[in-house]
């Protein structure tokens, strides 16, 4: 039977902090500002992944400058949320329009069918 003190603790459960802003932002702040839901396309988790972000890019032997990847984290953060670029959606716990029509739409076939069967058994007992 093992320990449970031999299994490493996880990680991915908890809440992660944005990274401070910085003159000379790395990729690695790039995706702090991912994992910790400041750019609103994830709940703010850790996130391991196979191949970081940037991996790519530093393998092909051409790092992302630190402006590049600012203006990256300004178009993540703070542009997304200006002039209703961003769009809710079930993932943000966001109120969506879908569920609803769909509930009334059964319902308006539900009545629909109380209704016929109900002028059907009238109609029939009165003749």
């Amino acid at each position: 039977m093992t320990n449970r003190s031999d299994i490493p603790p996880a990680h991915t459960i908890k809440r992660m902090d944005p990274p401070p802003p910085s003159v000379r932002p790395t990729v690695a702040m790039l995706q702090g500002d991912i994992d910790s839901g400041l750019t609103g396309d994830k709940n703010p988790m850790f996130d391991p992944s196979g191949a970081p972000l940037g991996t790519d890019d530093e393998a092909a032997d051409t790092p992302p400058t630190p402006f590049r990847i600012a203006l990256a984290r300004y178009h993540e953060t703070v542009e997304r949320w200006i002039g209703g670029n961003w769009a809710p959606d079930p993932a943000h716990d966001k109120w969506e329009g879908l569920p609803v029509g769909f509930v009334g739409f059964i319902v308006a076939v539900g009545l629909i069918l109380a209704v016929g069967i109900w002028m059907v058994r009238v109609s029939s007992s009165g003749a």
